[in-house]
Order: C-alpha cells, then structure tokens, then sequence
C-alpha cells in the first residue's frame, strides 16, 4: 500500500502551531525549495509549508542534486519571514538539524548524528540533508526557506549513491509512516523556531542550540577533517563560535569555516 500524505490530516495533528493554516502539497514539483522561494516573493505567508510526493528537479547545497524517489522520502520547505539578519540565518540550519534528529528518535528510536551544518548521517551514509536559503537586504533577512529532505522508505538507491546514501527503512529494516513522522518533524519545528524567531528568546534559543548540538553531533569536537573552503585545508573539529559556525585546528590555529563542506579524513586518506 502506497504511503501518501494527506493535508487535511497534517492540518488537523498541527493545530497550534504556526504550520497549521499554510499547508500545501503535491503529487509532483520540480524542488520544493525553489517554489516557496517563488511564493516568498509573491508575499505568501510565514509559516508556509510546502511538501512533495515527488521532486524533478530536487536540490542540495552546492547545486547538488537530491534523489526524490516518489511516495518514499519526506521533501518539505518551509517558508518564514525571521527578524534576523542575514549572519544570523545559520541558526536556521541548526536548529532543524536538532528539530530533525529529535523527530526521528521518537518516532523511530533512530539516533541520527547530524554533520555541520546541514547534514543528517546514519555512521558515514547520509540520509537526510537540510537546505537554506533567503532573500535579504544587508541588515535584514526579508524570507528564508527552509528545506528538508529524509530518505524514508527508500530500498534502494542509483549506483552513484550507494556507497554514501542510506536511508530510514536500510537502517531499521521496518517501513516508516512519513505522515506521523512529518507531523512529528514539523512539531519540533515549531518549538525551534519559536525560540529563534522571538527576539526575547533569540539569545536564550541560540545558547541552548549550541549546547545540544555539542551533545549531539560527533562532527563538532575532535573530528579530523578537510574543508573546501578558502583553497582547502585540513584539521581537528574544535567546537563552535558564539554565531554557530565550526572552528578547526590547523597546524597554523584555529580557523572558523564560514560555508565550506566538511569532510572526515579516514585512514585510508
């Protein structure tokens, strides 16, 4: 039996929250991403939620692809309009990281590590990854999207993506409801956001996201990596700054990573 998601179901279960009344969704869209950011300028609402059955033309950081097979993933941008500025919008990143991971515990006791600041990883194989984008002046984010998108109940992936992609179903051998998941996952995004977005709160929100992301994330302290970012280098994972962003040990001191991907070094490197 097909898994579909259903809108008037997802609008009941989230009453309450600031998805409830902006819910869209469907059968077929190039990137969820792409079109919110379209409603975005068109004035659509914060809070807005734009879901998939399927992707055509799906998309990751760095123009990367993603792999939308049909009725199997979650394929979900949020649309909000944040009092914040352009440096601050990392904090989106992270705290759908924390938002994601903790869905996934209490739906399916998976523990996911989350590498920063967009990936989402079962051991080296990356299930799910996070997307962030915005339309902004230099002072002031005018709307930023949020995308996600989590291998669900994938049993199989391209030969180019097996060696690094997993997903939910690969992990626990069990099919995974991507509605009550779905629900789960936007709960937890309403919490998170309503810290960040409050400006009484923001700094209370950003210290708590910190701390659990230091807690939950092996990516953060110790890890030997390389960053392709400002010609490359190499180093150890030394914690995050007071804005969120990831410090690493070089043999020549600490540098902070501002948007390059991040890779573990292997013995075998």
């Amino acid at each position: 039996m097909t898994d579909l998601l259903d809108s008037n179901t997802l609008q009941s279960a989230l009453a309450g929250t600031m998805f409830a009344n902006n819910i869209h969704l469907y059968p077929t869209i190039d990137s969820t991403n792409t079109y919110a950011m379209r409603e975005g300028a068109n004035g659509a609402p914060h809070g807005s939620v734009y879901i998939a059955e399927e992707q055509t033309a799906g998309r990751g950081r760095s123009d990367h692809t993603w792999h939308s097979e049909p009725h199997a993933g979650l394929y979900v941008s949020i649309l909000l309009r944040p009092h914040m500025t352009p440096a601050d919008a990392l904090w989106l990143s992270l705290a759908t990281g924390l938002a994601v991971q903790r869905a996934l515990e209490n739906v399916t006791a998976l523990v996911a590590d989350i590498r920063w600041p967009n990936d989402l990883l079962f051991g080296s194989r990356k299930f799910g990854g996070i997307l962030t984008e915005m339309n902004a002046e230099a002072t002031r984010v005018r709307y930023a999207v949020v995308g996600i998108g989590i291998n669900v109940n994938h049993s199989q992936f391209p030969p180019e993506l097996r060696q690094v992609a997993t997903s939910l179903r690969m992990e626990s051998d069990r099919i995974t409801s991507r509605q009550g998941l779905l629900v789960a996952l936007l709960q937890a995004l309403h919490e998170e956001m309503t810290g960040l977005l409050e400006a009484d709160t923001f700094v209370q929100a950003t210290r708590s996201i910190l701390e659990r992301i230091e807690q939950k994330s092996s990516w953060i302290r110790g890890k030997r990596v390389s960053v392709d970012e400002a010609g490359g280098y190499t180093g150890v994972t030394a914690g995050l700054d007071a804005r969120g962003f990831l410090r690493v040990e070089t043999d020549t001191g600490i540098r902070t990573v501002l948007s390059g991907g991040v890779r573990q070094i292997t013995a075998k490197d």
